[in-house]
C-alpha cells in the first residue's frame, strides 16, 4: 500500500466522518449559516454535480484510491452517512447522497476547514505560520509565514492538509473531476514575497511520481 495514498484515505474517512457528525461545540450557528449561504450561491449559478429531483451524485477521481481496497473505501463511506457508492470503469467512485445530506455535508466541510485553518494559527503546532487567507470557494489560500523558521521545520505538512481539503470540497461542491484546482501560495511575513506556490492536484501526482522512483530505485 503506497503512503502517499494511504494518506489520502485517511483524509478522506476523516474529512466525512467530520462531516457526519452534527458539528463540534466550537462550530457556532452563524459559522454554519455563513457556509450555508455561500452553498446557495453556488447553487444559483449552477454547478457541475448530477442533481436528480431528491438526489445528488458526486464522483472522486481513481488517484485518491490507487492501491487501496475499494470495498473497504465503499464500505466506510456509507457508514460515515453517505447513502450508496459505486465504483466506475475508471476507478473512481460515485458517492450518492440525498439533497439535504449534500448541502449539510458541503457546509460542515465548509466549517471543518476553516476551524483546520484556525487550529493551525493558534494550537502552537505550527509556529511558522502567522496568518492563512481564503477565497469563498476555498480553492485558493495563502499562507504568511516566518520564511526560515518554515523552511527549517515541518510546518509545510499544513500546505498538504489544505490541499487535501480545499480538492474535497471542490469536488463535493460540483467541481470536473478532470478539472479542478486549489492554489495554496506561501508568503514571506518580512518582505511580503510568495516564495512557494503549490497547485493540486498536481502537486498530488508528482509526489505519487516521486514515491514509485523511489520504489524502483529500491
Amino acid at each position: 500500500m503506497k503512503k502517499l495514498t494511504y494518506m489520502l484515505l485517511v483524509l478522506l474517512i476523516t474529512f466525512l466522518a467530520a462531516c457526519s457528525s452534527d458539528g463540534s461545540a466550537d462550530n457556532t450557528n452563524e459559522s454554519n449559516k455563513t457556509i450555508e449561504q455561500k452553498q446557495d450561491e453556488t447553487e444559483e449559478k449552477g454547478v457541475n454535480v448530477d442533481k436528480g429531483l431528491l438526489n445528488v451524485e458526486v464522483t472522486l477521481p481513481a488517484a485518491f484510491f490507487e492501491g487501496q481496497d475499494i470495498e473497504e473505501v465503499i464500505a466506510e463511506a456509507e457508514e460515515e452517512g453517505v447513502k450508496e457508492v459505486t465504483k466506475n470503469e475508471d476507478g473512481s467512485l460515485t458517492y450518492k447522497m440525498s439533497k439535504s445530506e449534500h448541502k449539510k455535508m458541503i457546509s460542515e466541510m465548509g466549517t471543518s476547514i476553516t476551524k483546520t485553518i484556525e487550529d493551525m494559527k493558534n494550537s502552537g503546532d505550527y509556529v511558522s505560520i502567522k496568518e492563512i487567507t481564503y477565497n469563498d470557494s476555498f480553492s485558493e489560500f495563502t499562507l504568511v509565514v516566518d520564511k526560515e523558521s518554515f523552511e527549517n521545520s515541518f510546518d509545510g505538512f499544513a500546505v498538504f492538509g489544505l490541499g487535501i481539503q480545499g480538492s474535497m470540497y471542490q469536488l463535493f461542491n460540483g467541481a470536473n473531476p478532470e478539472n479542478y484546482q486549489v492554489t495554496i501560495s506561501v508568503k514571506d511575513e518580512a518582505t511580503q514575497e510568495v516564495f512557494s506556490e503549490v497547485v493540486y492536484p498536481d502537486a498530488l501526482e508528482e509526489m505519487e511520481e516521486t514515491e514509485e522512483t523511489e520504489e524502483t530505485a529500491e
